[in-house]
Formats: structure tokens, sequence, C-alpha cells
């Protein structure tokens, strides 16, 4: 085989490696919760932290708006005093509006959001863009998976 050839085989499967790499696992009751190193919308290093219980994943517009709406008129340090993370999927927002709209009333917020952009990075995580995913979390473990479709069932999860 020729050292081209085989030079070419080796970056295929560097990339491929690669690409499976940058995805996340979608969380699984009792498995390690996936680890993520994004930027929040200050683009600022974010993760869950350790001590997380629970992490809120916004997958579409309802559900960001829905986090968005019970989260106005807690205090800055709320979701970490509720052991609690917030992770909002952009990726099928058009960068325009993202950057423009999306971001900028982020940033407006006491608090910090994951945000992801690049559609590969949770490709395999559940979605329901009219709720909000409530995935539970011990010793950095996932214990439940549910969902909140309406303010009272999020605030009831974040215990208001």
């Amino acid at each position: 085989m020729p050292i081209t050839a085989i030079v070419r085989c080796l970056l295929v499967a560097l990339a491929m490696g690669f690409v499976a790499s940058a995805r996340g696992e979608p969380p699984a009751v009792g498995a390690p919760l996936p680890s993520l190193e994004l930027k929040d919308q200050h683009d600022k290093p974010w993760r869950v932290a350790p001590e997380a219980r629970l992490l809120l994943f916004a997958s579409g517009r309802q559900g960001s708006n829905l986090v968005l709406e019970v989260l106005a008129d807690q205090p800055e340090g709320f979701l970490a005093s509720r052991q609690a993370a917030y992770l909002a999927d952009m990726s099928r927002m058009p960068g325009f509006v993202t950057e423009a709209f999306a971001l900028p009333a982020l940033r407006a917020q006491p608090f910090a959001v994951g945000v992801v952009l690049d559609a590969k990075v949770l490709a395999d995580w559940p979605r329901d863009d009219a709720a909000v995913q409530l995935i539970g979390i011990d010793g950095g473990k996932v214990t439940s998976l549910g969902r909140a479709a309406n303010a009272p069932e999020l605030r009831a999860a974040l215990g208001l």
C-alpha cells in the first residue's frame, strides 16, 4: 500500500474519532452524565457542576421561554442554590437570530446558561421543543429523565 493511502486512512480514522468524541452521548438513567465542556452566554467556559442535582435542558424556543419565565423573578445564584444548571441548544436557530437576539437576551439573565451552537454536540439527546427536559443527577450519574411542559411543573421541579 502506498504511503499516501496509509496517510489518508489515518487522517480519516482520526477525523472519525474527533467527530465521535465531539458528540455528547445522550443521558441515560444509571449512566454518568455525559461530560460537556461548553461556553455560556458570555462566552466563558461552562460545565455542569459536580454537585448539580438537576439539569434543565431546553432544545427549542418554547422550552427556553418556559425556563426564562419561571426564572425571571428569581435572584442571582438561584440555580446554584437549587444545585441546578441550565443548558440551551440553539444549534437549529439561524446564526443571525442567535447573535442579534437570543444571546443578548440570555446575557441579561442573572444566571449562566450552557449554550450549544453546534448541532452535532447534542445530536442524540432527547428533544421535546415544547418542554424542558429534566435530567436528575446524583454524584455525576443520571438518576431520572423527565420533562416540564408548563410553569407549574417546572416550578415544582425547582422546589418553588
